[in-house]
């Protein structure tokens, strides 16, 4: 019976792990893909790129996330395609989420300038845990001294878990500002891991918006090029109980580029909750049709030394000539 209460509080407590939010990288605006559908294919090129990211490394509960994508315009059918693939793991606990997602955006002329694009956005997911690990009361013999493989205790939990997804995003843009807003697992997919279980996926929604000038046009400073630019970015999420804004800005040079970002807690669910808890720096270069960044979180809130998280991204562009009028030229 001991065990049996055990294992209830064990799955109970990882009942609620699993409803837990979905990844979220700092570097947003550099691989906008990862939050809405409506990017596919914004720069109306072939784009390919990579994203890294690694979470609290001097903690037990390190959390390591990697995320690739490729898309394209088709000027043809006035469309992005796109595909991309996410890996999500845990080192202390073994868990495991990876999805690989099929979008599709369509661009409509609103005005001179501007553009609409809704977007959809279909995966498939697979969550899996260390459940191998765990005994339940009638796997073990006694007598014997013997346990046994099998178990037919009715909370028995599988060791992974499929499932569909259904995401839709819209993007409205022109060549120097954004605004958009995407709402992932439509469908609340089941994610239990318990065989008649029912944990569906919390929606996601994000609302993200963006505008980049040229500084000289605002401001007579002779330290910088003349070509130097601001970028502004802005970036809501909500899921669950979990919500989070991050705004920041950074400067655009030819070559280099650099900026901060805050992850703050506006709505402060819980008494001790913190409103700003991490300042975000970041940095990077163009090289030909490279594009390299890294970013560095500093933790401001009272969880510990946890080393941080850091990113690292590679992205490569085919075409960066520009040859469609009202392109966006930002990051």
């Amino acid at each position: 019976m001991k065990l049996r209460i055990l294992s209830l509080l064990f799955i109970l407590g990882f009942a609620v792990k699993v409803k837990a939010q979905d990844p979220i990288f700092t570097q947003y605006f550099m691989v906008p893909e990862t939050l809405n559908p409506g990017f596919t294919g914004f720069l109306e090129t072939t784009k390919i790129g990579v994203l890294h990211r690694t979470q609290w490394p001097d903690l037990n509960f390190r959390v390591d996330t990697d995320y690739g994508f490729v898309n394209t315009w088709l000027e043809e059918m006035n469309s992005g395609i796109g595909v991309s693939v996410m890996n999500h793991r845990e080192k202390n606990t073994s868990y495991n989420f990876t999805q690989a997602n099929l979008s599709y955006a369509y661009r409509v002329q609103i005005s001179d300038s501007w553009y609409f694009r809704p977007a959809i956005e279909i995966g498939f997911g697979n969550k899996s845990y260390g459940f191998q690990n765990v005994i339940l009361e009638d796997q073990i013999n006694i007598g014997a001294g013997t346990i046994n493989p099998i178990s037919i205790d009715p909370i028995r939990l599988n060791s992974k878990v499929n499932f569909f997804d259904v995401s839709a995003g819209m993007l409205v843009n022109n060549e120097n500002s954004w605004f958009g807003a995407s709402l992932k697992h439509l469908n609340s997919p089941n994610i239990s891991f318990t065989e008649n279980g029912n944990v569906p996926l919390d929606m996601f929604f994000s609302a993200n918006a963006g505008h980049e000038f040229r500084l000289a046009d605002y401001l007579d400073v002779m330290i910088f090029p003349v070509d130097t630019k601001v970028l502004l970015t802005a970036n809501y999420m909500k899921q669950g109980e979990y919500n989070r804004l991050d705004i920041g800005g950074g400067l655009v040079f030819n070559r280099l580029f650099f900026g901060v970002t805050a992850a703050t807690n506006p709505l402060k669910n819980t008494p001790n909750g913190h409103l700003v808890s991490s300042v975000n720096a970041y940095g990077g270069l163009y090289w030909d049709h490279f594009k390299f960044g890294y970013s560095y979180d500093f933790n401001v809130s009272s969880i510990g030394r946890t080393g941080g998280v850091y990113e690292i991204s590679i992205i490569y562009q085919f075409d960066i000539d520009g040859n469609c009028l009202g392109c966006p030229t930002y990051y």
